[in-house]
């Protein structure tokens, strides 16, 4: 009798373009189109530049790094792509699987489409499929607490999109699915919480490894029977399980439950930082009128409580600074969260006066839900409280063409003119008719 895996295998075999609902074809475009902008604006950061700097020189290979103007090897690209597009915390995710498949997929499929001239209907069917797989394992597991979801299942999800772009059959598919199970990272849930910035570069490992497990399985190598099962039902996991990998498979596609972000930050501060919005809409917040901001959310987002967070991304992953920056600023956009930011007393002191709390009521809605409630005490001894039980960006409650096209030009301007950012937008939302992915990316190197 055929596994789960035998199943999976050959539906990712089998599957081609045309099977694609346009639906989940229009949403992979802007999936597409939302890493690469994140990509482009994180490789504005200094750490970013130099490392281009360090690992690229001049340049010399077949795909592109993004923002930089040059070409280098395929996995390195989908490093140095993959590591720059976490570093302002913009990219898109999925709740469902508690993580980020996309910028984990994209980078290692436009690395190799680029090195082998593949066209954007590859691109497409690759990104989606992959996506899919890395997106299932997330909602299969049950990774430990301790550790960061980064690096680890996105592994297998750029794995897969590798062997769909070379036209792996169906036993290729499990055994690099299962090559690829034990090359995930062990990552530390730390790294986020203290600003560990080592957590940036884990979904470029996913993108460059994912290439690897191409050549290693070519080269003759070969995983465990089930990696799946026995990684993630016993090492990294505390339970995995696999009728998750295909229920619905073919007729639930998980990158339509996708959502993207306009806040600048991890994804658990948001429902805090809706909430605020609709107070902001009822009245206009001055920090010195604030005596106290009590946030009141779900167990994974009140581990984002410290009130003085000692880098960049720390501060995104704090609900007190997002919270103050935003207030502040007026916006949780990229420039509030930036290193002025970190080191302004106004915004330290305003963190200091937010509280955060776990409400076991809205611990329970999810994984559906990422709620919160706020509760604003003025210096008046007046109160205002507003909830949000979906964040804007959901598939509940999502984002609009013209609010995602916005964020792109946002992003990409940080780097891109303004011509090459349209013409690469126009080029990605009409990516299916690119007879060579190269010439998508001709001008950004």
């Amino acid at each position: 009798m055929p596994d789960y895996l035998d199943d999976l295998s050959a539906f990712l075999e089998n599957t081609g373009f045309d099977d694609l609902p346009a639906p989940v074809l229009e949403r992979a475009r802007f999936v597409i189109a939302d890493c690469v902008a994140a990509i482009t604006g994180g490789a504005a950061e200094p750490e970013m530049q130099r490392l281009v700097a360090r690992m690229a020189g001049n340049g010399g290979g077949s795909s592109t790094v993004l923002g930089a103007g040059l070409r280098v090897e395929a996995s390195r690209a989908a490093f140095l792509n993959g590591t720059a597009g976490t570093f302002l915390e913009m990219d898109e995710g999925n709740q469902f699987s508690r993580g980020h498949p996309g910028i984990h997929v994209v980078p290692a499929a436009l690395a190799l489409a680029e090195a082998m001239g593949r066209n954007g209907r590859d691109v497409l069917l690759a990104v989606i499929l992959g996506y899919e797989v890395g997106a299932r394992i997330g909602m299969a597991a049950k990774i430990r607490p301790s550790m960061h979801p980064h690096g680890t299942w996105g592994t297998t999800g750029a794995a897969v999109a590798v062997a769909k772009m070379m036209r792996a059959d169906a036993r290729q598919f499990r055994e690099i699915i299962n090559i690829s199970s034990s090359l995930g990272l062990t990552t530390s849930r730390q790294t986020m919480l203290q600003g560990g910035t080592v957590r940036n570069s884990f979904s470029g490992f996913s993108g460059q490894i994912g290439l690897m497990c191409w050549d290693m399985l070519q080269s003759g190598f070969t995983g465990e029977h089930d990696g799946l099962s026995s990684v993630w039902g016993k090492v990294i996991s505390e339970s995995f399980n696999p009728g998750e990998m295909t229920e619905e498979l073919g007729e639930r596609w998980e990158i339509t439950r996708n959502y993207f972000k306009r806040h600048a930050c991890c994804r658990y501060n948001h429902g805090a930082l809706d909430a605020l919005a609709k107070l902001g809409m009822k009245q206009r917040l001055q920090a010195d009128e604030i005596a106290r901001v009590d946030v009141e959310t779900y167990s994974l987002a009140v581990e984002l409580d410290d009130q003085n967070p000692q880098n960049t991304l720390a501060g995104k992953f704090s609900v007190p600074f997002a919270i103050a920056t935003t207030i502040i600023h007026g916006s949780s956009g990229v420039g509030s969260f930036t290193w002025e930011a970190i080191r302004r007393d106004d915004i330290q002191e305003l963190a200091d006066r937010v509280i955060v709390r776990e409400d076991r009521n809205l611990t329970a809605m999810m994984p559906d839900f990422r709620p919160a409630r706020v509760t604003i005490t003025f210096t008046d001894g007046t109160t205002a409280t507003a909830e949000t039980k979906t964040n804007r960006g959901d598939s509940e409650d999502p984002y609009d063409e013209a609010e995602l096209t916005e964020k792109y030009y946002e992003l990409t301007s940080r780097l891109l003119t303004p011509d090459v950012a349209r013409n690469l937008h126009d080029g990605i939302m009409d990516i299916e008719n690119i007879p060579d992915i190269r010439d998508l990316l001709r001008p950004l190197s």
